[in-house]
């Protein structure tokens, strides 16, 4: 009944209109942001995409990279494609050890690349978004330990070791200045989806 209340966790673009005014507010009064990431993904339906559901993500990525206080993206379950990323634009980008986060489900991979719904697996193993992965890639910057068997077997404990993770995260970003801050923002997601070119003829 709370899961279709909440629309299954998929914002609408009025949410994430709601979500950078409200970031907006944080930042003309020196508070800094903190987002909890757990969402398969931005409602896909045809009204929210009337209503700009693309524009409406884009422009958060924009204006959330510019605020000038700290910010802190913690992903507690599933981090989904746009959903997330609407309001996951931070400085440090913290993950519970069994959460991830994901540009799409391997269940919607494994239909579009390979036509099969049996290629889940592949598609999971290749899509490499789980909290260790991310780390590695410099997407995420911190995991956050779940007690034995998950975080949802105690949440006091988990949200403990977030309490004290995140505190740390916010002392060392409000160390830098606002210039050190948003240049090292910048450079963050400038690093992210390096590649590079073979020699092969075109």
């Amino acid at each position: 009944r709370e899961r279709i209340a909440r629309n299954f966790g998929q914002p609408n673009p009025e949410g994430f209109r709601k979500a950078l005014r409200i970031m907006k507010l944080a930042e003309k009064y020196g508070h800094p942001v903190v987002t909890f990431i757990d969402t398969p993904g931005a409602f896909p339906g045809l009204g929210a995409e009337e209503r700009g559901q693309a524009e409406a993500i884009a422009f958060n990525l924009k204006e959330i990279s510019k605020l000038k206080v700290p910010i802190v993206n913690i992903v507690i379950g599933e981090g989904g494609s746009g959903g997330a990323l609407g309001i996951g634009v931070g400085d440090e980008l913290l993950m519970l050890e069994n959460s991830f986060y994901s540009v799409i489900s391997p269940e919607g991979c494994a239909a579009i690349l390979w036509k099969d719904q049996s290629a889940v697996s592949k598609a999971a193993e290749n899509l490499r978004f789980l909290a260790d992965d991310l780390v590695e890639f410099g997407v995420a910057d911190k995991i956050i330990k779940e007690p034995p068997g998950g975080a949802h077997i105690d949440w006091l404990k988990t949200f403990s070791n977030v309490d004290k993770e995140l505190e740390k995260a916010l002392k060392k970003i409000e160390k830098m200045s606002v210039e050190e801050r948003l240049e090292k923002r910048y450079q963050k997601y400038r690093k992210i989806g390096v590649f590079g070119e073979n020699d092969e003829p075109k």
